[in-house]
């Protein structure tokens, strides 16, 4: 409920621009951040910057950085990009720290359902939701005279025939590279078969009829993709919609706007933007909800603290949203929702919702898990069945490794 009212409050997109007011004030204590690279953490890295003395590293691997560089005395970054997915690694460390009193003393322009609390604490705070969710080539599809997918098997229809005009080189494009994003795309379809992650006792439960359907949807989805989908992620499929290569995907609502980018785009005004497919007919949307925002980290002064909140801020401001409408599904003041804001929605309103991504140290390693285990289904080594026992048993030592069962 709390990522369903998150979606509803704001909206989509990208085009980052350097065309901000001045900053409010000027920054004297030297700060650095480490976030995501897409385009909605370059436009508020960019607002930050505006104030001086602040280096940002955007890298699409912050995932694996982060615990290490937030663990360290001092901590090597300040500032910290998170998700719901990457948030709790940090949250167990303790790495990163309450921001009651900052958000009393700077965030006065937050809305509430910005502030992300973990036992009562407000620990991080959201800028934008986010969502895996339809993109297609809308040209295409009238051309062949196909109405816009809302099911999986509808994909695959509209796939064959597009495979068959060979219009583009794939018809579909897939963020399926090896480790966190081929995990992520079972974990979008798993619930769509209305399959549950774990037992009561936290045991996994993916090995089930809804965990061989979802297998058998991802492999049918290799019948139109790049031979190389094992290395695609969505940096990979934002330039091939891009470069004119693919005609549908699945890909985050945070790449939306680069496909109108005419700096690097050949398809401007060309990519539609829908729901989510559902896997099965009256099912939620095969995707997961999501939000991105900011974090402080726990080991470093509180006179950096103070600076690196007040930084923040400065970057979260309606000011930078304005600039950059349609960089992000923005949940800051001035957000405007577009057209690239209206699958996220779509997918985000939808009767049944798809779930939020659960911000659980259990999902950390069963996400883990299938990521090193499903390639060797996707590659032929392995069936399907002895796929998902692998991946329970491998979660199982993880997860006794780390307390979380007995």
């Amino acid at each position: 409920m709390y990522l369903k009212k998150l979606a509803l409050a704001g909206a989509v997109s990208l085009l980052g621009t350097t065309a901000f007011a001045a900053c409010s004030y000027e920054n004297e204590v030297p700060l650095k951040s480490l976030t995501a690279g897409f385009e909605a953490w370059k436009a508020v890295t960019d607002a930050m910057a505006e104030c001086g003395n602040f280096q940002a590293e955007l890298d699409q691997e912050f995932r694996t950085k982060q615990p290490a560089a937030f663990e360290a005395n001092p901590s090597l970054y300040h500032i910290g990009g998170v998700s719901n997915g990457t948030v709790t690694p940090l949250l167990n460390a303790g790495t990163i720290r309450p921001l009651d009193d900052l958000v009393a003393k700077y965030g006065q322009n937050l809305s509430p359902n910005q502030l992300i609390r973990v036992d009562g604490k407000i620990m991080a705070v959201a800028m934008m939701v986010n969502t895996q969710h339809l993109m297609y080539r809308s040209d295409i599809l009238a051309d062949l005279g196909i109405d816009t997918p809302t099911t999986w098997d509808e994909v695959f229809a509209a796939a064959d025939k597009i495979k068959e005009a060979g219009v583009v080189d794939h018809a579909i494009g897939a963020t399926m590279k090896s480790g966190w994003n081929l995990a992520q795309e079972f974990v979008n379809m798993y619930p769509g078969f209305g399959g549950a992650f774990f037992n009561d006792d936290n045991t996994a439960a993916v090995n089930s009829d809804a965990g061989m359907k979802a297998l058998a949807a991802m492999k049918k989805t290799l019948d139109y993709t790049d031979p190389e989908v094992l290395v695609s992620d969505s940096t990979y499929v934002q330039q091939q919609f891009q470069q004119g290569k693919i005609a549908m995907a699945n890909l985050w609502a945070s790449r939306a706007g680069a496909m109108n980018d005419e700096n690097e785009s050949q398809v401007v005004g060309k990519v539609t933007m829908a729901a989510a497919p559902m896997a099965m007919d009256g099912g939620a949307p095969a995707t997961t909800l999501w939000w991105d925002g900011i974090v402080i980290a726990a080991n470093i002064t509180d006179e950096e603290a103070d600076a690196a909140f007040r930084l923040a801020m400065e970057g979260l401001d309606a000011d930078m949203v304005i600039a950059n409408n349609e960089a992000a599904i923005w949940l800051v003041n001035g957000y405007q929702p577009g057209p690239l804001a209206e699958g996220a929605i779509a997918t985000a309103t939808a009767n049944p919702a798809p779930p939020a991504y659960p911000s659980t140290t259990q999902m950390g390693l069963l996400h883990t898990a299938l990521g090193n285990e499903l390639p060797a289904f996707l590659t032929g080594d392995r069936d399907a069945a002895a796929t998902l026992a692998a991946v329970e048993e491998a979660y199982t030592t993880s997860a006794k490794e780390a307390g979380v069962l007995q």
